[in-house]
């Protein structure tokens, strides 16, 4: 029996005196609100870099421990989550993250912006973010919903990603920088009252991957350690991450390098979260239709070949419209089909946890995408590694996740 099918799970979401719809509209709403600034942190490398005379090295480096440090707390995240209920840990995590964005407008060195930007950013994003959504839908809503509950949480991260980067450039250009960092911060305020629908308990999220099975936590985790196709699918993950976090932070300054505008750059990153839209709602759909492990590997092959076509032509602003629309109709739909497989391999109990480990290799990915294209820059004047790196780590993914078994695990049942 899957995970989705068990007994507990679906009582989980039974019990629950929450309209499924309003789950999955709150959920939609923290998704959008904690992942619009993280997704503009690249509109503000030029204007702190210029300001304060550093190189691009120094911003790319405090993204990039905000990117680790996003993806090491995730799994700690996750066990208070699945102890404690999603409340309280969305709402710790939602103010760590205001006061981060708040701090970084008045971060006059690299040491304010590493702080702010980098660990208080980071750790508030692993406690608010959409990681915590997901696992919070496979815990409440009833199986029928649980799919397209994952690619809309996705889709609505997606369409914060659309909606603020000209809200972000929009804002700079009539009030400047700092005021805009402070307006993010005081918008994850927001994020207070939506949780509240997300509601979940541990007794509630009690249930094994289709067997009546208590776990430790401690157990849960050496369990997912030593299953070879967890691992294969956290491996997988870690090139969305490097992918993910290279585009949003050094594609705007890639492009004015190109002698395009900071608008195309902000534009272009609009049309990944507007066309990630759609591909996460494809996704989602996909995911309980079709082998996810082969829809993984279409996905990173297919982000291969997007990238290529793109560094191979020359630079234009049609060009970065279309890569924007390609790039992002594959830019997040990775995350249904993965939080679906550990769903599938392990149920719901510690879904929020075991999503994190995953998510910390993303992450660990994501660290790598920034400080590298930072560093490589600096030294060589060009990005052009980190794009071919990229190239290469979308094919060795898409041929990782093939042999992933998608069957949950076998445990003994205890009399």
């Amino acid at each position: 029996m899957s995970a989705s099918s068990s007994p507990s799970a679906a009582a989980a979401g039974g019990r629950n005196a929450v309209p499924p719809i309003l789950i999955v509209i709150a959920g939609c709403a923290v998704a959008l609100i904690t992942f619009g600034p993280r997704s503009v942190f690249g509109l503000f490398l030029l204007p702190m870099s210029q300001e304060y005379g550093w190189g691009r090295d120094v911003f790319g480096l405090a993204v990039a421990v905000q990117n680790l440090l996003w993806g090491l707390g995730s799994p700690f995240a996750g066990a208070l989550a699945d102890r404690f209920g999603t409340v309280r840990v969305l709402c710790v995590g939602a103010l760590v993250y205001a006061s981060g964005l708040v701090l970084m407008a008045y971060a006059t060195s690299p040491g304010m912006l590493q702080l702010s930007a980098g660990v208080l950013v980071g750790f508030g994003l692993s406690a608010a973010s959409f990681n915590l959504v997901l696992a919070a839908f496979g815990k409440l809503l009833p199986n029928e919903w649980k799919s397209i509950g994952f690619g809309a949480a996705t889709a609505a991260g997606s369409f914060g990603q659309f909606l603020f980067p000209p809200l972000t450039t929009g804002l700079m250009n009539a009030m400047g920088w700092q005021q805009t960092a402070i307006i993010f911060g005081f918008s994850l305020l927001i994020v207070l009252p939506f949780a509240l629908a997300l509601r979940t308990h541990s007794a509630a999220s009690a249930g094994g991957a289709g067997h009546g099975h208590q776990q430790s936590i401690g157990a849960a985790i050496g369990e997912a350690l030593r299953h070879p196709s967890y691992v294969m699918l956290v491996l997988g993950f870690f090139t969305c991450g490097f992918q993910l976090a290279f585009v949003t932070v050094h594609m705007p300054a890639f492009l004015v390098d190109k002698g395009m505008t900071l608008q195309v750059g902000s534009y272009t990153l609009a049309l990944i979260g507007l066309f990630n839209i759609l591909g996460s709602l494809t996704a989602g759909y996909l995911s309980s239709r079709v082998s996810r492990k082969w829809l993984l590997a279409v996905i990173y092959a297919g982000r291969g070949v997007a990238i290529a076509v793109f560094v191979l032509t020359p630079v234009s602003p049609l060009s970065c419209y279309l890569f924007g629309a390609a790039m992002g109709f594959l830019w997040l739909s990775t995350v249904p089909p993965t939080s679906g497989l550990v769903m599938l391999m392990f149920g719901t109990r510690y879904m929020a946890m075991l999503y994190g480990f995953a998510f910390f290799s993303h992450q660990v990915g994501g660290f790598l995408g920034v400080w590298l294209g930072g560093q490589f820059y600096e030294r060589l004047g060009s990005y052009d590694i980190v794009w071919w790196l990229s190239v290469a780590l979308s094919f060795a993914s898409a041929a990782i996740n093939l042999p992933i078994k998608e069957r949950p695990v076998v445990r003994p049942v205890i009399a």
